[in-house]
């Protein structure tokens, strides 16, 4: 052989070496083929189409052979996520992110403040309370010690006004059903009174503490309910919400003083028609309606002889209206805060003023208004970032709120309204280089030539070189709005030299009712194109390539995603779909799915059905198509977005894939939709996710180097 044959031949042996070595060809980058999943031929025609769908015997979650298949799944998966090379250190940094000594904003009742704090050693929340400013803190109730597999978690479901006497939800798992307890906070004693597990909302106490008003969802929907202390729930007097249906969302509120009782009727998840009742207490009144005729949102707040309501009627941007509670009459409503060319998000009421809540350009904003209207101050904010809603009493000289971003922890102020003096309560310390991260905000075009923003976080110095490991995540839904928060997913990601971005896709709220609008039912399209646009954006402007490009998503957001990926496989590296819709022609027969029908629409309806069923991510899977790699994840506990989704979508998926890139599964048998997780869950949970991605976009995880907080 020549010198110079046997040169090139130990390079390309080097190569191959190098090659295999890379993390696209571990062990586990080869893993074994899925495991088989039975196909069962199911056919029904709707509106004269016939649809197929072989994988409906998986809806049935508690049969053997659903059991089994989890089973099969779960092994597969966890086969080769726990074999990843860099698994241990993403799950040492994800660690020591995440086991943080946390805490929230107090809640202030009788010179008490109730709030909720965990320590770096704890798995949940537990339940304090502290006499005044500078008392000690107490623990009121510790739910780390209620459960032998950590699986319950509590919050505050209600406080009496003297801050005597408190009402606790306990859930399980992620179930957003929770049980019912009460706790007197003088003694420390559990009270009798146990509600069953159901789900709850708006305890609120009367003043003396004899009794409290609730809403609980039933089978016919949701009821308000009047419950006198002492006595057994199950005999409790039903006082409002007959007639109404299960796709109507009903919540109950007393005024502070116990003079008024407010009713809120919202129509689907969304509330495009809010109803308000209001029944005057001290005059033993009789529950009367506020407005039932408007096409339109209202969201009420009382204070004194008043009802200060926003709302996006005659004001896609929203409005604010001061209503006189002794002559609630529509002619006599007072325009309070106008409409502008920026969005209100929201209002809280504290020391007799008004604090409301502006996004301008996703930007947070709060205002300080006197219930005449004028303006008298503003609560300013140290970045790009999230915060601003003020939790205080109207009767209150102080208030409270928090801002973070998506290299800034939380800290948490207290505010005096009369003095607008401010000064933190509390802040929550995280081992970060929050100074090194760099934060702007960029404008893209989507497929109609819209202009939509997006936030961009990545490591100052960070070489744009058009192969930076990028993940994009996104919502698009719900009225809700995507502002840049601290997230322990993305510190990481941005830390260890990749790009995180987070688009404000139409359906949200961030622009208004009209943005919102732009983005649901017949429309919501808009919202998948906003999102491919983004990753395009990306590519073109030099900060990743689509082998580089991960999107990630969960519950509307696993909508997103999983049409993304059927619309466009070829634009991504890798996909974490959590806890998703996507069977979009079923998804309202399961659970509490017919609440977002008016987001949605549905395929029983012909018009509905033609749109749905165009971007159905179920039904739009090809076969032989590439598909990229895919994490699906969900729970036995979801009892929000019926985990039958996940289940059936990895199967068909996993059948039709031609790419060759793995398509996994992980199955909690215990988590559900959104929170309840111990720590220690979570941090596993988050390690599967990261290192999965890591994997598939070639991505090393780099060694944090800094102190970490005491």
């Amino acid at each position: 052989m020549s010198p110079k044959r046997y040169l090139a031949t130990l390079a390309l042996l080097a190569s191959l070496v190098t090659l295999l070595l890379s993390p696209q060809f571990s062990s586990a980058a080869s893993p074994k083929a899925s495991p088989k999943t039975k196909i069962r031929a199911v056919t029904e025609t709707l509106h004269g189409v016939t649809i197929s769908d072989p994988y409906r015997w998986l809806e049935d979650q508690n049969s053997p052979e659903t059991r089994a298949w989890i089973e099969a799944q779960n092994e597969h998966t966890r086969s080769i996520l726990d074999t990843l090379p860099e698994r241990a250190a993403i799950r040492r940094r994800l660690e020591a992110l995440l086991r943080i000594d946390t805490i929230s904003a107090p809640a202030s009742r009788g010179g008490r403040y109730f709030f909720t704090k965990r320590s770096r050693d704890q798995n949940h929340s537990v339940l304090y309370m502290r006499n005044g400013p500078a008392g000690s803190d107490q623990v009121l109730l510790d739910p780390n010690t209620m459960s032998p597999d950590l699986g319950a978690s509590a919050s505050f479901q209600g406080i009496s006004e003297d801050g005597k006497l408190v009402a606790y939800g306990v859930r399980s798992g992620g179930e957003d059903e929770q049980t019912i307890g009460f706790l007197d906070v003088d003694s420390l004693q559990q009270l009798p009174d146990r509600f069953p597990k159901a789900r709850y909302s708006s305890v609120s106490f009367l003043p003396d503490k004899s009794g409290f008003y609730y809403s609980r969802y039933t089978p016919a929907g949701f009821r308000v309910y009047f419950h006198p202390m002492g006595t057994d729930p199950a005999a409790d007097q039903e006082i409002f919400g007959k007639g109404y249906g299960p796709q109507h969302i009903i919540s109950v509120d007393l005024a502070p003083d116990g003079r008024y009782l407010s009713f809120s009727v919202r129509r689907g998840s969304t509330g495009e028609k809010v109803e308000l009742y209001l029944q005057n207490l001290e005059k033993k009144g009789p529950i009367s309606p506020v407005v039932t005729d408007l096409e339109a949102r209202f969201s009420a707040r009382l204070a004194g002889d008043h009802m200060f309501l926003h709302t996006n009627w005659q004001a896609p941007n929203g409005r604010i209206l001061a209503v006189n509670l002794q002559n609630p009459a529509r002619e006599t409503w007072r325009e309070v805060v106008a409409e502008t060319a920026f969005p209100i998000q929201g209002f809280s009421l504290a020391g007799g003023r008004l604090f409301v809540n502006y996004l301008e350009n996703v930007r947070s904003r709060t205002r300080i208004i006197e219930p005449s209207g004028k303006q008298v101050g503003e609560i300013s904010f140290p970045t790009l970032g999230s915060g601003g809603f003020v939790l205080g009493r109207w009767t209150n000289d102080e208030a409270f709120f928090s801002f973070n971003s998506l290299a800034l922890p939380t800290t948490i102020y207290r505010y005096q309204v009369s003095t607008g003096k401010q000064e933190v309560w509390a802040r929550i310390q995280v081992s970060l280089h929050s100074d090194q991260v760099e934060i702007k905000q960029v404008w893209f075009q989507s497929k109609d030539k819209t202009k939509v923003p997006m936030f961009l976080a990545y490591k100052k110095g960070t070489p744009l070189d058009g192969n930076r490991p990028t993940l994009l995540t996104g919502y698009g839904g719900f009225n809700v709005s995507e502002t840049p928060s601290f997230s322990p997913r993305a510190a990481f990601w941005v830390e260890s030299g990749g790009v995180f971005a987070l688009p404000n896709l139409r359906g949200g709220g961030e622009f208004g009712e009209q943005w919102h609008r732009a983005g649901m039912l017949e429309k919501k399209q808009n919202v998948f194109d906003d999102f491919l646009a983004a990753a395009e954006w990306l590519t073109e402007n030099g900060y990743t390539r689509p082998s580089r490009l991960a999107i990630l998503g969960g519950s509307n957001g696993g909508l997103l995603v999983g049409a993304a990926l059927t619309q466009r496989p070829e634009l991504f590296g890798a996909v974490v779909c959590a806890v998703p819709l996507l069977d979009m022609l079923r998804y309202h027969r399961f659970l509490v799915a017919r609440f977002w029908v008016t987001e949605y629409g549905t395929a029983e309806d012909l018009a509905q059905f033609a749109y749905i069923r165009r971007y159905s991510p179920y039904h739009n899977v090809k076969d032989g198509a590439k598909y990229p790699p895919v994490l699906f994840t969900t729970g036995d506990s979801d009892t929000r977005v019926d985990p039958s989704h996940a289940r059936k979508m990895a199967a068909r998926l996993q059948a039709a894939t031609a790419s060759g890139k793995p398509v996994l599964l992980q199955y909690d048998t215990k988590a559900g939709h959104a929170g309840g997780l111990p720590v220690s869950r979570q941090i596993e949970d988050l390690t599967d996710v990261m290192s999965f991605l890591f994997w598939q976009l070639a991505f090393k995880p780099q060694e944090y180097k800094g102190s970490v907080p005491p």
